[in-house]
């Protein structure tokens, strides 16, 4: 497997090379055979290259069987490069070259963690549900877009939420054959109720249900009561499938149930090709955190998880991908926190010892 590694920036490089660290341990232990290429992006390509996205690690993107993803830097950051150098590095660009347009992002309850959660035991206790979030169109890649200048000399910001048929099935279908491997259970959400291409979201998947996935419980939602609902009571939902913006909100939303967005994992899978070959990326869900990018603090296991995804959807190896999750439970378990998942008079590990906790759990 072709697998290109890009930390990105802030934390990115950090919690990365945790997660290098497990893959390296299923190569030398499980025969995990991969071709590993390593590229800077973002704003470090920028000071390096003077370009977002110098022209080699785009070649490398674009042959790559998997991406090992980082963190992209911030807006501040970011508001010193042109625009159109802004669009060439972005992930965006990145998502629809490679047509990644099934985001996963898993949120899982351990155990362990019910004191880092800010809600009630009784409400996270066995929580297990994962976002099906459309990730290569809507208001994020809408036409018309931009900033226009008024006649009375005022400005206008402008972004096109916009979905077709086909674009709004094959995430619904993705959301649909991914509930058959689990508890049987689909909540899509949507604003069907003041959006048009929300109207149409909904009875595109209503009629896919009825056609092909009759066996598959399906219910609709709204996207403000879902927000209230993974408050109130997330262990209802199993598949929760939804447009690009919802599903970016409600997913970072719902790490508030764990306590911390750096558990999160996340995987963006393309459609499968003749031979089977799926394109996809692994990123942790939380961004570079410059404020505290190079002091070893930064929780790794949603880069770490990332890798079971990796294992389980690139590499075809479930079993080990389950192993690796487990693995990340028993150190968990066994006491280990980063500040993030501490609670108050819990010890506290760095970035790299909640690596080593998690290899010697392996």
């Amino acid at each position: 497997m072709k697998l290109l590694v890009l930390p990105g920036d802030g934390v990115g490089t950090e919690v990365t090379e945790q997660g290098l660290r497990v893959l390296d341990w299923f190569a030398r232990h499980r025969g995990l055979a991969l071709d590993i290429t390593h590229r800077t992006f973002g704003m470090e390509n920028w000071r390096r290259h003077g370009t977002m996205m110098p022209d080699e690690t785009w070649a490398q993107i674009l042959g790559a069987d998997a991406i090992l993803f980082g963190a992209t830097g911030s807006l501040d950051q970011a508001a010193a490069v042109p625009p159109e150098e802004r669009r060439k590095g972005s992930l965006l660009r990145m998502r629809g070259a490679l047509d990644l347009f099934a985001n996963l992002r898993p949120v899982k309850m351990p155990a362990a963690l019910t004191e880092a959660s800010p809600y009630k035991p009784r409400i996270t206790e066995h929580v297990d549900l994962i976002f099906v979030r459309e990730l290569t169109a809507g208001i994020y890649f809408g036409e018309p877009r931009g900033v226009e200048t008024l006649p009375d000399g005022t400005r206008r910001g402008i972004n096109t939420h916009s979905y077709t048929e086909a674009q709004i099935t094959r995430a619904a279908r993705f959301a649909f054959e991914l509930a058959r491997t689990r508890r049987n259970h689909v909540t899509s959400v949507d604003k069907a109720n003041v959006m048009e291409a929300g109207a149409l979201w909904r009875q595109v998947v209503g009629a896919l249900h009825a056609r092909e996935f009759p066996d598959v419980t399906l219910e609709h939602m709204l996207a403000d009561n879902c927000a209230m609902q993974l408050a109130r009571s997330p262990r209802r939902f199993d598949v929760i499938v939804t447009d690009n913006l919802f599903g970016d909100l409600l997913s970072d939303a719902a790490g508030a149930i764990i306590g911390s967005l750096g558990m999160l994992p996340s995987a963006s899978l393309s459609a499968p090709d003749a031979s089977g070959r799926r394109r996809a990326l692994y990123e942790p869900v939380h961004g570079s955190a410059p404020d505290i990018a190079g002091q070893g603090v930064a929780n790794p296991l949603g880069s770490i998880l990332s890798v079971a995804l990796l294992l389980r959807w690139s590499a075809g190896r479930p079993e080990d991908a389950a192993h690796l999750e487990a693995a990340v439970e028993r150190a968990l378990a066994q006491g280990a926190r980063t500040a993030d998942i501490a609670a108050p008079g819990e010890a506290v590990l760095g970035t790299a010892a909640m690596g080593d906790a998690v290899l010697g759990c392996l």
